[in-house]
């Protein structure tokens, strides 16, 4: 079943929360680049998954969601995480193994969860996290608090067994799920043309799931996809599945450099087209919302914000030694 996106819930925002949604961008994308210099020093222990370039689909989404409604998030899920609600410095420590992370500094960049804000954890293992929303959401159901599950996911996960198995028991039980894949167009180093049969909608469509793809660079775009779907999931509407067209500017990790799978021109064309940033910062602008120097002035908050979350997560101490096997739920 495809999915109507053609609504426009996004014409009723005021300047405020558009500029909200531009701040929040602004915010993940300052800090993925602090993270990327925290590794490059050494100063953080494992390693990361920068999401620069795909931080309009976690604001799009995220903007619908509460505390009662739960996500899950992938390896490259910083901008999830501060788009539910979590804390900069929080996030920082995590990152940087210290004893104010979310996790203790035991989680790291690919595991941080924080469930006063909804968000129950990103997951290393491709698609690990979608049956994780897909039980929020029955849970959801079974207390009828109105909440939702939603998984984000990358393409890579599209050939999963699990998101099949998912999404056949959220549409046979009806649940609250939004299954929110965040194409890229390469898993890993491989085109997603190359490994992945069919348009990518039939994986829901197939269930009777009512699925579209949206352009993932524009936020409002995200923003508008999703509104309905979120609204019906509350009302007991079923779940729903988006393919949001997005692209990651810089490698699949810190040691992809060169990327030689795929072309600097190809790059160009995203970041100076399609930038979800760039785009709001625009339509801003050209409808007298903001100025160029209230733009400015809100860039270098944020920048200044980022830098002493990241000053602050520094200064603090590192777990206790005798603390290493509490909060371990598993070996």
């Amino acid at each position: 079943m495809a999915l109507t996106t053609e609504s426009t819930p996004s014409q009723g925002l005021d300047a405020a929360a558009r500029l909200k949604m531009l701040r929040q961008m602004l915010t993940i994308r300052a800090f993925e680049y602090r993270v990327g210099e925290f590794y490059e020093r050494a100063e953080m222990p494992g390693i990361t998954h920068l999401s620069i370039g795909q931080e309009a689909v976690a604001v799009g989404v995220c903007a619908h969601l509460n505390r009662n409604d739960y996500i899950t998030s992938t390896h490259r899920g910083h901008g999830h995480c501060y788009a539910k609600g979590a804390g900069l410095v929080p996030m920082f420590g995590e990152l940087l193994g210290k004893a104010n992370g979310y996790c203790r500094g035991k989680g790291g960049s690919m595991h941080i969860a924080d469930r006063e804000t909804g968000h129950l954890g990103a997951n290393a293992i491709i698609g690990g996290g979608i049956p994780l929303a897909t039980g929020a959401a029955l849970s959801a159901k079974v207390l009828r608090n109105r909440g939702v599950g939603v998984s984000f996911f990358g393409d890579g996960a599209l050939n999963e067994g699990i998101l099949l198995e998912s999404m056949n028991l959220a549409a046979i039980w009806n649940l609250p799920a939004i299954f929110a894949c965040e194409n890229n167009h390469y898993g890993e180093y491989t085109p997603t043309d190359q490994v992945t049969a069919g348009r990518l909608t039939l994986r829901g469509e197939a269930f009777g799931i009512p699925s579209a793809e949206v352009d993932g660079m524009d936020v409002l775009a995200v923003y508008d996809a999703t509104h309905a779907a979120v609204q019906r999931a509350r009302e007991g509407g079923g779940p729903s599945f988006f393919v949001f067209d997005t692209y990651r500017y810089l490698g699949h990790g810190m040691s992809d450099r060169t990327r030689p799978y795929r072309s600097r021109e190809e790059e160009d064309e995203w970041r100076t087209r399609r930038d979800p940033i760039e785009r709001l910062r625009n339509q801003l602008l050209e409808a007298g919302h903001t100025s160029e120097s209230e733009l400015d002035a809100m860039g270098e908050e944020v920048r200044a914000e980022v830098e002493e979350a990241a000053r602050l997560a520094q200064e603090a101490p590192f777990p206790d030694p005798e603390e290493v096997d509490r909060h371990v739920f598993a070996d």
